[in-house]
């Protein structure tokens, strides 16, 4: 039967984007008789185009919100803009428009992106950073977090981009490049703003463990980096001087086997302890060289360990031996305590420090045999205590807890734990961003600017061509202003944010965006949050994960919410890749989402996004899987329109013959599958999958077998594939005769005993090829299955000029024939 009705994707596509806009589809409903879930996907920056990244995060997400809708879900799935940000400020410099005006027009022409995706978001949930609506509160919490003593200013050495013209907080340096740019960065004092995150290390760290929803990879790179360490803080005095250093070690029980000291270069006492020695000059060039390189660098396995001597000496607080100081671009100044015992007998590092500058290896710790030989490399195992006066003959962890415990008991130690997590640096000297609600009064100090006083407007005017210092301090009008505490002249703080922080807390936001009188409401985020499901790369594992995480504890902390996590479970998605490369334009191998959409329509881009691997996993671009996935719907489309009268005639399933029972069995299969696939593994391409099988049983189902059993399996076909492509199949939907539109429709359940069938299909094998499928009784044996595959038509022209060697059955699966 030839088809009436002709797939059209861009008409079907436009009509149904028209209808969910007007009747608002999509808006979040808030029954108190459903149960609530929320569904993100990381918010973009609003670069100007969507990617076939972004095509695949929200496609991904989308159908796990169409999903828990239909299964009868309040679904909040909302939309912003990651809208502030350095890139922005140097299109304005390099074109001369103004960034609130590229950013906007951005904003608006991918939200008619998204909408051509078909991506069920509540656009009255929508918000953008770079709105005084949103970094009003922004601004609130930052004074919330100077309220708590977790914002403060101090003097630093800290990470700049000179091609940025702006400071980077540790974790956007990446080989020791700036994070953006790739500008190699250099070390520069600068007064900046800090959020004390290292008063959260140990719950980061621990509470990683209440998140079985997230991928362990992700939790390992954050127990990385937050770097725990036990040892203990150990003093010594320095030769000739009253001043004293403290060290921090992890290993206390090799005390005896100190042979030198090591300062980081910008530690407090390195200029005293420098100051009139013969060979000043040379430490201060070595100190000016190390400081240019990347905390990365100097910390890397591979990089050269050098140090120099500073001249000074430490005493040893157990033996009263004099130890040299030395300083080295591998110790880190905000590590410990930025110094650290040498004992190169014990310490692969200081093994090859020692090595070179040819300084002792005094060795405390041995292997049970002794040590055969001098050492010829670092003693790392654990072994016997040696030439550690009473502690000597000690197993060595032992040693570790009594030495510590002598040292405490003398007031020259304590055991301690180190984090290799730093401070958040927040200030940059950049103009687009939100401004740090401060003030500085010669006779108050430093104020915040009154609550009723948000936000603090970024000025139009500036030069945005200012290096080394904010394009806000051009604006005089900007910043000079009144104290609020004492009301005489004062200036405003002219840093903005770090963009990070914008993003740290966007998703309390959507719970109340339209609300103007708090940042959001505590009893609607109780309610929503933590967020079922969270969508994003791989590459905010660290940084943005880690910063929302701190922000909800310190938010918790304050009883804003009841809940100390944001994101109970975690998905990260792989990327879209050509030839073996990451889609990029430099590498010129990009497809445009538009080019896919006018060609094919959006919901083939989907199914093919969802199909062509698991959301997990990088994704091979292919235009053959483009036109595969445009083939399968086609076929979905035909399926219908040539079965409409069969459909809208339909009064009810029959499955009382073998055929309507086997087709039975397939629908219900495929309900079971593709409900677990999307709502349990988050497998979209096996789901997808099933679908395809069932839609080939419809197919194969014989034309005079029971009509009602072809309509039931031919809705749930539709049904189970609204989710990946919403567009025709609501068309489908409407086709068939329903008033109920789609996706308005409860998910179907799936029979458990229409799934046990009285047949089983094998899979027939010709030297584990597949040539055959022939379904028996459950209750065939094993000669008669064997003797009846031997025997069909089909498998006796496939023998033609061959001989049997063996014949394999596997019970219920397959009949392997191996010949020869």
């Amino acid at each position: 039967m030839a088809a009436e009705h002709r797939y059209a994707p861009a008409e079907i596509e436009k009509k149904w984007q028209r209808i969910w806009d007007e009747t608002h589809a999509h808006k979040t409903q808030n029954d108190p008789e459903k149960p609530y879930y929320y569904c993100l996907e990381q918010f973009p920056y609003p670069s100007g185009r969507l990617h076939m990244g972004h095509v695949r995060v929200y496609t991904i997400g989308d159908v796990v919100a169409r999903f828990k809708r239909a299964q009868g879900f309040n679904v909040l799935h909302p939309m912003g803009w990651d809208a502030f940000g350095m890139p922005a400020e140097n299109f304005a410099i390099k074109h001369g428009v103004h960034p609130n005006v590229s950013t906007w027009d951005n904003i608006n022409f991918m939200r008619g992106q998204d909408k051509e995706l078909g991506i069920s978001i509540d656009w009255d949930k929508e918000l953008a950073t770079c709105s005084p609506d949103y970094y009003k509160w922004t601004q609130w919490l930052f004074q919330l977090f100077y309220e708590r003593g977790l914002a403060y200013k101090k003097e630093a050495a800290v990470n700049w981009c000179p091609d940025c013209s702006t400071v980077l907080a540790n974790e956007q340096v990446e080989d020791g490049g700036c994070w953006r740019c790739g500008t190699e960065v250099v070390k520069k004092d600068l007064a900046q703003w800090f959020f004390k995150i290292t008063d959260y290390a140990e719950r980061l760290l621990t509470d990683l463990d209440k998140l079985p929803g997230w991928p362990e990879k992700v939790k390992t790179m954050q127990r990385n980096w937050i770097g725990k360490s036990t040892g203990a803080d150990i003093t010594y005095k320095i030769a000739g001087r009253d001043e004293t250093v403290t060290v921090f070690t992890t290993r206390p029980d090799t005390l005896y086997g100190v042979s030198y000291l090591v300062l980081a270069p910008e530690h407090a006492l390195v200029q005293q302890l420098i100051a009139g020695y013969e060979k000043e000059a040379d430490v201060r060039a070595f100190i000016d060289q190390v400081r240019k390189a990347s905390e990365i660098e100097r910390t890397s396995t591979d990089a050269e360990k050098v140090g120099i001597f500073t001249g000074s000496y430490a005493v040893h607080p157990l033996t009263g031996a004099q130890v040299p100081i030395w300083i080295a671009n591998y110790v880190l100044p905000d590590y410990g305590t930025g110094a650290v015992m040498g004992v190169p007998a014990h310490d692969e590092r200081d093994f090859e420090f020692a090595s070179k500058y040819e300084l002792p290896i005094p060795v405390v710790i041995e292997p049970e045999g002794g040590h055969q030989g001098p050492l010829t490399a670092a003693f790392t195992e654990d072994g016997t205590i040696i030439n550690s006066a009473e502690f000597t003959g000690l197993h060595n962890r032992d040693a570790l807890t009594k030495i510590t415990a002598h040292l405490e008991a003398q007031g020259i130690g304590k055991a301690t734990t180190s984090f290799r997590l730093r401070d958040w640096l927040v200030s940059r000297q950049r103009y687009w961003g939100a401004p740090i609600p401060m003030i500085y009064c010669d006779s108050c100090g430093t104020v915040p600017v009154p609550k009723d006083q948000l936000p603090v407007l970024l000025p139009e005017n500036v030069d945005f061509g200012v290096k080394g210092k904010s394009p806000l301090a051009t604006n005089e009008e900007f910043v000079n202003t009144t104290c609020p505490s004492c009301g005489g002249h004062a200036q405003r703080e002219t840093d903005t944010m770090d963009t990070f922080i914008d993003s740290s807390w966007y998703y309390l936001r959507y719970v109340s965006a339209q609300d103007d009188s708090q940042p959001f409401s505590t009893e609607d985020a109780n309610k929503w949050l933590p967020v079922d499901k969270y969508i994003g790369g791989i590459e905010h594992a660290i940084l943005h994960l880690l910063y929302s995480r701190f922000f909800t504890k310190v938010l918790h902390d304050a009883e804003l919410v009841n809940f100390d996590e944001p994101f109970e479970s975690l998905l990260t998605q792989g990327m879209i890749v050509m030839n073996g490369a990451k889609m990029s334009k430099s590498k010129g191998n990009v497809v445009s989402p538009e080019d896919i959409i006018g060609k094919y329509g959006a919901d083939t881009a989907r199914v093919f996004i969802l199909f062509a691997a698991p959301p997990d996993r990088d994704l091979e671009w292919s235009d053959q899987g483009v036109e595969g996935a445009n083939r399968f719907l086609n076929r979905v489309w035909r399926l219908v329109d040539n079965n409409l009268h069969q459909i809208r005639s339909s009064k009810g399933a029959n499955a009382e013959g073998a055929e309507a029972k086997k087709l039975r069995t397939a629908m219900h299969a495929a309900i079971k599958k593709v409900t677990e696939d999307i709502g349990d593994r988050y497998q979209f391409n096996t789901a997808i999958s099933a679908v395809m099988e069932l839609v080939n049983a419809i197919y194969a189902y014989p034309e005079h077998a029971d009509p009602g059993t072809k309509a039931d399996a031919i809705k749930t076909a539709v049904i189970l594939l609204s989710p990946a492509a919403p567009h025709i199949t609501s068309e489908l939907w409407e086709m068939m005769g329903h008033k109920t539109p789609l996706h308005q429709v409860v998910w179907p359940t799936y029979d458990e005993s229409a799934l046990v069938s009285d047949e089983i299909e094998y899979v027939v094998q010709l030297n584990g090829k597949v040539k055959d499928r022939i379904v028996f009784p459950k209750d065939t044996t094993k000669e008669e299955i064997e003797q009846t595959v031997l025997t069909s038509e089909k498998v006796q022209a496939l023998l033609e000029g061959k001989s049997i060697k063996k014949v394999i059955v596997v019970p219920g699966k397959l009949v392997n024939l191996v010949v020869g």
